[in-house]
């Protein structure tokens, strides 16, 4: 009883503490001034600064140059190349079997579409957990390699990894990668004793020298109390409004899974901002009428021409050096064409 009482008083704590750090349009729900898609390069520090200044922090996960292009132009903060690459890129049911050479692949395209975010790089499954000294050769490789800003984990080395030099963002709350342990994708911090495990996870990777923590999955009451604890940011996924900054996959945001056999990768957390997904669908399936009809291409999407000189010469060529008279007739042919 008691433990829930001190909870509930963490939360309205902490609710109080972010709304009073938030400019006075962001509480009201009304407009902010807007700022350059192109401002300087988001780095560790100017994302403390926005920290400490009470400023909303975006993050949105993504594994590839085109999709990063579109993060990168609409000014999200954070970029993060998440191990959940498994799943939304490779169509596994879980992160475990992504490797890090494959994660480097991915690290190394977003780096090339986006100059201004930070960029986050994930340490997969069986790249830190055996030692320290593991931990830090992956995550060496995700810098020198990849090119990251900086790398996460979610649990582990963290301490070992700060030393070397590497900025890491934690990782509390549901840990897709101990789902072994957890029983399956699992919400966290559900009884007093979870949410209390939550928050000492989150302090315990503030100590060893994370500059933020995701909370991932775990109940609105829960992300506040950590988040007024620590003294560095939480970025929220399924974690509630009151957290320094959110997070969201770029495919789920977007909307682009829609059939059902897609819904394992999409979270009963995320907000569907677009419908991209149905507007890919419908541009595939007329394409595709579009083939079956000898619709396309057209004229206006045969751009390149011979004269009609050179595709007689051509059609004489291909009869001297043996090919049966249909080839030349294909050629002579197309010349007549209204393409």
């Amino acid at each position: 009883m008691r433990r829930t009482l001190l909870l509930a008083m963490a939360w309205q704590v902490a609710r109080r503490r972010l709304l009073s750090n938030m400019p006075e349009s962001t509480v009201h729900g009304g407009p902010r001034p807007q700022e350059s898609a192109a401002a300087r390069r988001m780095t560790v520090t100017t994302l403390r600064g926005k920290h400490d200044r009470g400023e909303p922090i975006s993050m949105v996960t993504a594994y590839d140059y085109s999709s990063v292009v579109h993060v990168d132009s609409a000014g999200v903060d954070v970029v993060l190349v998440g191990d959940s690459a498994a799943m939304v890129a490779h169509g596994h049911d879980n992160t475990l079997p992504v490797s890090l050479d494959i994660m480097l692949q991915h690290c190394r395209a977003v780096v090339r579409g986006a100059p201004r975010p930070l960029v986050v790089g994930d340490l997969p499954f069986g790249s830190y957990e055996s030692s320290p000294a593991q931990a830090v050769e992956s995550a060496v490789r995700l810098m020198k390699e990849g090119g990251v800003d900086a790398v996460k984990m979610e649990g582990g080395a963290a301490r070992a990894i700060v030393d070397a030099g590497i900025a890491v963002m934690g990782h509390v709350g549901l840990t897709p990668q101990a789902i072994s342990v957890l029983g399956g994708f699992r919400a966290q911090g559900k009884t007093v004793d979870g949410a209390l495990k939550v928050v000492e996870a989150a302090l315990v990777l503030q100590d060893a020298g994370c500059f933020a923590v995701v909370l991932e999955c775990v109940p609105a009451p829960v992300a506040p109390a950590a988040t007024a604890a620590l003294q560095i940011p939480t970025i929220g996924v399924g974690a509630g409004p009151l957290c320094s900054g959110q997070a969201l996959v770029y495919h789920d945001l977007l909307g682009m899974f829609q059939s059902p056999e897609h819904s394992k990768v999409t979270p009963k957390y995320g907000k569907q901002f677009g419908d991209v997904g149905a507007a890919i669908g419908m541009a595939l399936a007329e394409y595709r009428q579009q083939v079956e009809a000898r619709a396309f291409p057209d004229a206006d999407h045969t751009p390149y021409k011979i004269s009609s000189v050179d595709v007689d010469a051509f059609a004489d060529a291909l009869r001297n050096i043996g090919f049966d008279g249909a080839a030349a007739a294909a050629a002579a042919a197309a010349k007549t064409e209204k393409m």
